[in-house]
């Protein structure tokens, strides 16, 4: 698969998507649904979960696509428990108010780029599924 992070972090960056949207809108096809349905979808999700309070809205999209493409759960919770360590290695969190920097004022990470590494880590997810199944 050729890699669409760096499409799904310009839908961040130029603000026509929330964090759960860019992603899931991204992968849409291979989660298996519509584009539109990817946006509705995901359109509660933007500023993480409850508002900042919860996980960052690109991991909570990255593991939609990994629900909806693997009809797994427990292949799908394996795969999002190796990309949410795999974040919080590169970036220092996962709960999107610490990402921004909410009360510490010290941001780990923009959201495009959060969008991007949610992307680059739910790629090599479903390139390994992808070798494994054949």
């Amino acid at each position: 698969m050729e890699t669409r992070k760096y499409i799904a972090a310009a839908k961040k960056q130029c603000n026509s998507h929330n964090c759960a949207q860019a992603i899931l809108h991204t992968y849409a096809d291979v989660a298996g649904v519509d584009e539109q349905t990817a946006v509705n979808i995901t359109g509660a999700l933007g500023v993480g979960m409850g508002n900042m309070e919860g996980t960052c809205g690109a991991l909570v999209g990255a593991g939609l696509v990994l629900g909806m493409r693997n009809k797994d759960r427990m292949c799908s919770m394996k795969q999002m428990r190796e990309i949410m360590t795999r974040f919080q290695d590169r970036n220092g969190a996962t709960q999107c108010k610490l990402l921004k920097g909410v009360g510490t004022k010290l941001v780990l990470r923009q959201c495009p780029d959060c969008v991007a590494d949610a992307a680059e880590f739910l790629e090599e997810q479903l390139q390994k599924q992808a070798a494994s199944d054949k």
